[in-house]
């Protein structure tokens, strides 16, 4: 029962950081490279307030449920769904890595910018904030994907039949 429902809860925030990062691909990531400077700084700094500190817990929450989860299938000796979680977690790994050493430098900056005081090349960083963006979008929808596989995949847990003599086990 434990194994489920780490695994029920680690797909659940993958999905949660998954959702948030394809909501704002399909959005805003795909298009936010043509907007002006006034409208790009404007629904940046709205999004990194609304995001920041939700996206934060919610990606931290899915590794530290991951691992559990990942613990607790290899410990039953689930193998196949325990390299799929893993995969899974190692994939949420890298979502956190990209955000925190492209994605969040940039926010900082942009946190910061006003029309007047943008850089030359503000394109070319929001560019790359958006390429990145991508990047750990499609990260996150492959560890949901690991993570679901390896939900379908569980072996139920062993029982200790094998010491208990036949004639018992039969009810005689």
């Amino acid at each position: 029962m434990l194994v489920k429902l780490a695994q029920f809860l680690a797909i659940m925030l993958y999905v949660l950081v998954a959702g948030v990062m394809w909501g704002t691909w399909l959005s805003l990531g795909r298009t936010m490279t043509r907007y002006d400077a006034t409208t790009f700084l404007a629904d940046g700094k709205h999004m990194i307030d609304n995001l920041a500190v939700v996206m934060a817990v919610l990606m931290i929450s899915a590794v530290v449920v991951g691992l559990v989860a990942v613990f607790l299938l290899f410990r039953r000796r689930s193998t196949t769904a325990g390299w799929l979680a893993l995969a899974g977690l190692l994939l949420m790994v890298a979502v956190i890595a990209v955000t925190l050493s492209v994605e969040v430098p940039i926010d900082n900056k942009i946190k910061t910018w006003t029309t007047a005081t943008l850089p030359s090349d503000w394109q070319d960083i929001r560019a790359q904030w958006a390429a990145f963006h991508t990047l750990r979008t499609f990260l996150s929808l492959a560890a949901v994907a690991a993570a679901v596989g390896a939900a379908l995949t569980t072996q139920p847990a062993r029982t200790r039949t094998a010491s208990v003599p036949a004639s018992e086990q039969h009810g005689r």
